[in-house]
Protein backbone atom coordinates (compact mmCIF):
# COMPACT_ATOMS: atom_id res chain seq x y z
CA UNK A 1 0.00 0.00 0.00
CA UNK A 2 1.49 3.51 -1.20
CA UNK A 3 0.98 6.61 1.20
CA UNK A 4 -1.56 8.12 -1.49
CA UNK A 5 -3.47 4.81 -1.01
CA UNK A 6 -6.65 5.07 0.83
CA UNK A 7 -7.15 2.23 3.82
CA UNK A 8 -10.25 0.63 3.02
CA UNK A 9 -12.49 -0.27 5.80
CA UNK A 10 -15.40 -2.44 7.01
CA UNK A 11 -17.18 -1.65 9.59
CA UNK A 12 -18.97 -4.64 11.59
CA UNK A 13 -21.68 -3.68 14.45
CA UNK A 14 -24.73 -5.00 14.94
CA UNK A 15 -26.30 -1.44 16.33
CA UNK A 16 -26.67 0.95 13.08
CA UNK A 17 -26.57 4.00 15.51
CA UNK A 18 -22.39 2.34 16.57
CA UNK A 19 -21.64 2.21 12.37
CA UNK A 20 -23.23 5.40 11.67
CA UNK A 21 -20.82 7.11 14.43
CA UNK A 22 -18.08 5.06 13.02
CA UNK A 23 -18.29 6.06 9.73
CA UNK A 24 -19.10 10.34 10.84
CA UNK A 25 -15.33 10.32 12.00
CA UNK A 26 -13.47 8.07 9.99
CA UNK A 27 -14.73 9.57 6.69
CA UNK A 28 -13.56 12.97 8.23
CA UNK A 29 -10.32 11.00 8.26
CA UNK A 30 -8.19 11.57 5.20
CA UNK A 31 -6.28 8.47 3.82
CA UNK A 32 -9.51 6.59 5.10
CA UNK A 33 -12.42 5.09 3.05
CA UNK A 34 -15.56 3.34 4.74
CA UNK A 35 -16.12 0.57 1.76
CA UNK A 36 -19.05 -1.39 3.42
CA UNK A 37 -20.98 -2.19 7.02
CA UNK A 38 -22.07 -5.61 8.34
CA UNK A 39 -24.46 -5.65 10.83
CA UNK A 40 -24.03 -9.47 11.87
CA UNK A 41 -20.42 -11.33 12.10
CA UNK A 42 -21.43 -14.12 9.38
CA UNK A 43 -21.52 -10.91 7.06
CA UNK A 44 -18.67 -9.53 8.14
CA UNK A 45 -16.91 -12.47 7.45
CA UNK A 46 -18.50 -13.04 3.67
CA UNK A 47 -17.42 -9.14 2.91
CA UNK A 48 -13.97 -9.29 4.22
CA UNK A 49 -13.41 -12.13 1.78
CA UNK A 50 -13.76 -10.10 -1.63
CA UNK A 51 -10.73 -8.19 -1.70
CA UNK A 52 -11.33 -4.60 -1.18
CA UNK A 53 -11.08 -4.37 2.52
CA UNK A 54 -7.89 -3.36 4.49
CA UNK A 55 -8.87 -3.07 8.19
CA UNK A 56 -12.07 -4.59 9.65
CA UNK A 57 -13.76 -2.64 12.82
CA UNK A 58 -15.15 -5.46 14.53
CA UNK A 59 -17.53 -5.33 17.62
CA UNK A 60 -17.14 -8.43 19.60
CA UNK A 61 -21.22 -8.81 20.55
CA UNK A 62 -23.63 -9.14 17.92
CA UNK A 63 -26.76 -10.74 19.81
CA UNK A 64 -27.66 -14.21 18.29
CA UNK A 65 -25.20 -16.10 15.79
CA UNK A 66 -21.18 -16.06 15.78
CA UNK A 67 -19.19 -13.40 18.01
CA UNK A 68 -16.79 -11.07 17.10
CA UNK A 69 -13.70 -13.51 18.00
CA UNK A 70 -14.78 -15.89 16.06
CA UNK A 71 -15.45 -14.05 12.68
CA UNK A 72 -12.22 -12.66 13.57
CA UNK A 73 -10.87 -15.93 13.37
CA UNK A 74 -12.26 -16.98 10.26
CA UNK A 75 -11.39 -13.59 8.58
CA UNK A 76 -7.60 -13.82 9.52
CA UNK A 77 -7.65 -17.46 8.67
CA UNK A 78 -7.44 -16.56 4.89
CA UNK A 79 -3.74 -16.10 2.97
CA UNK A 80 -3.67 -11.89 2.52
CA UNK A 81 -6.54 -11.36 4.92
CA UNK A 82 -7.76 -8.01 6.12
CA UNK A 83 -6.27 -6.39 9.50
CA UNK A 84 -9.11 -6.86 12.17
CA UNK A 85 -9.29 -4.30 15.22
CA UNK A 86 -11.74 -4.79 17.58
CA UNK A 87 -13.77 -1.48 18.88
CA UNK A 88 -16.04 -2.86 21.61
CA UNK A 89 -17.70 -1.67 25.00
CA UNK A 90 -15.80 -4.72 26.68
CA UNK A 91 -12.18 -5.15 28.25
CA UNK A 92 -12.60 -7.89 30.66
CA UNK A 93 -10.18 -10.62 30.26
CA UNK A 94 -12.79 -13.00 29.18
CA UNK A 95 -13.42 -10.30 25.77
CA UNK A 96 -9.66 -9.55 25.02
CA UNK A 97 -8.08 -12.88 25.04
CA UNK A 98 -10.16 -14.70 22.85
CA UNK A 99 -9.95 -11.79 20.23
CA UNK A 100 -6.32 -11.39 20.67
CA UNK A 101 -5.74 -15.34 20.04
CA UNK A 102 -8.20 -15.06 17.45
CA UNK A 103 -5.34 -12.86 15.39
CA UNK A 104 -6.96 -9.29 16.09
CA UNK A 105 -3.96 -6.72 15.54
CA UNK A 106 -5.73 -4.32 17.64
CA UNK A 107 -7.88 -3.74 20.58
CA UNK A 108 -10.10 -0.26 20.64
CA UNK A 109 -12.60 0.47 23.63
CA UNK A 110 -15.89 2.62 21.79
CA UNK A 111 -15.12 5.73 24.13
CA UNK A 112 -12.01 6.55 22.66
CA UNK A 113 -11.53 9.74 21.27
CA UNK A 114 -11.84 10.24 17.42
CA UNK A 115 -8.24 10.91 16.66
CA UNK A 116 -7.02 7.91 18.85
CA UNK A 117 -9.19 6.11 16.46
CA UNK A 118 -8.26 7.16 13.55
CA UNK A 119 -4.67 6.42 14.66
CA UNK A 120 -6.08 2.69 15.36
CA UNK A 121 -6.51 2.54 12.33
CA UNK A 122 -3.74 3.24 10.45
CA UNK A 123 -1.67 1.83 12.99
CA UNK A 124 -3.59 -1.69 12.21
CA UNK A 125 -3.99 -1.13 8.03
CA UNK A 126 0.65 -1.26 8.80
CA UNK A 127 0.04 -4.17 10.55
CA UNK A 128 1.14 -3.13 13.86
CA UNK A 129 -0.62 -3.21 17.17
CA UNK A 130 -3.06 -1.01 18.98
CA UNK A 131 -4.27 -1.96 22.52
CA UNK A 132 -6.79 0.41 24.65
CA UNK A 133 -4.48 1.37 27.66
CA UNK A 134 -6.54 -0.82 30.36
CA UNK A 135 -6.04 -4.05 27.81
CA UNK A 136 -2.66 -3.73 27.20
CA UNK A 137 -1.94 -2.94 31.78
CA UNK A 138 -3.61 -6.07 32.41
CA UNK A 139 -2.04 -8.02 29.64
CA UNK A 140 1.40 -6.75 30.95
CA UNK A 141 0.14 -7.69 34.02
CA UNK A 142 -0.54 -11.25 32.77
CA UNK A 143 3.19 -11.28 31.37
CA UNK A 144 4.63 -10.07 35.38
CA UNK A 145 2.54 -12.75 37.30
CA UNK A 146 1.71 -15.51 35.47
CA UNK A 147 1.05 -17.37 38.11
CA UNK A 148 -1.55 -15.68 39.72
CA UNK A 149 -3.49 -14.80 36.45
CA UNK A 150 -6.39 -16.85 34.84
CA UNK A 151 -5.68 -19.12 32.18
CA UNK A 152 -8.36 -18.71 29.44
CA UNK A 153 -10.17 -22.01 30.40
CA UNK A 154 -10.08 -20.91 34.04
CA UNK A 155 -11.82 -17.35 33.02
CA UNK A 156 -14.30 -19.58 30.99
CA UNK A 157 -15.28 -21.33 33.75
CA UNK A 158 -15.65 -18.27 36.38
CA UNK A 159 -17.85 -16.29 33.55
CA UNK A 160 -20.27 -19.42 33.65
CA UNK A 161 -20.06 -19.70 37.00
CA UNK A 162 -20.63 -15.68 37.11
CA UNK A 163 -23.78 -16.65 34.95
CA UNK A 164 -25.90 -19.16 37.67
CA UNK A 165 -24.38 -22.07 35.83
CA UNK A 166 -23.89 -25.25 38.14
CA UNK A 167 -20.43 -27.31 37.91
CA UNK A 168 -22.31 -30.02 36.00
CA UNK A 169 -23.94 -27.40 33.65
CA UNK A 170 -20.22 -25.76 33.12
CA UNK A 171 -19.14 -29.27 32.35
CA UNK A 172 -21.74 -29.77 29.81
CA UNK A 173 -21.33 -25.84 28.10
CA UNK A 174 -17.36 -26.51 27.68
CA UNK A 175 -16.96 -30.32 27.02
CA UNK A 176 -15.51 -30.84 30.74
CA UNK A 177 -15.93 -33.37 33.01
CA UNK A 178 -17.33 -32.39 36.34
CA UNK A 179 -14.32 -33.02 38.31
CA UNK A 180 -12.71 -31.13 35.62
CA UNK A 181 -14.87 -27.93 36.53
CA UNK A 182 -13.98 -28.57 40.26
CA UNK A 183 -10.09 -28.62 39.54
CA UNK A 184 -10.05 -25.38 37.89
CA UNK A 185 -12.56 -23.76 40.47
CA UNK A 186 -9.86 -24.77 43.35
CA UNK A 187 -7.49 -23.52 41.19
CA UNK A 188 -9.31 -20.15 40.78
CA UNK A 189 -10.10 -20.09 44.47
CA UNK A 190 -6.12 -20.53 45.16
CA UNK A 191 -5.48 -17.70 42.92
CA UNK A 192 -7.67 -15.17 43.81
CA UNK A 193 -7.10 -16.08 47.52
CA UNK A 194 -11.01 -16.71 47.86
CA UNK A 195 -13.11 -19.70 49.53
CA UNK A 196 -16.08 -19.81 47.57
CA UNK A 197 -17.92 -19.18 44.53
CA UNK A 198 -19.76 -15.83 45.21
CA UNK A 199 -15.90 -14.03 46.55
CA UNK A 200 -14.31 -15.85 43.23
CA UNK A 201 -16.96 -14.02 40.71
CA UNK A 202 -16.56 -10.97 42.83
CA UNK A 203 -12.93 -10.23 43.15
CA UNK A 204 -12.60 -11.29 39.35
CA UNK A 205 -15.57 -8.78 38.60
CA UNK A 206 -13.77 -6.03 40.55
CA UNK A 207 -10.08 -7.13 39.15
CA UNK A 208 -11.94 -7.24 35.08
CA UNK A 209 -11.09 -10.74 34.66
CA UNK A 210 -14.95 -11.16 34.11
CA UNK A 211 -17.43 -8.93 32.60
CA UNK A 212 -19.82 -7.02 34.95
CA UNK A 213 -23.04 -8.24 34.80
CA UNK A 214 -25.92 -5.99 33.86
CA UNK A 215 -27.52 -3.96 36.25
CA UNK A 216 -24.06 -4.94 38.80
Amino acid sequence: MTDDTPVRLLLADDHPVVRAGLRAVLETEPGLLVMAEAATAEDAVTRATEGDIDVVLMDLQFGTGMGGAEATARITARPGAPRVLIVTTYASDADTLPAIEAGATGYLLKDAPPEELAAAVRTAAAGRTTLAPVVADRLMNRLRTPGTTLTRRETEVLALVAEGLSNQGIGARLHLTEGTVKSHLARIYVKLGVDSRTAAVATATDLGLIRRRPGV
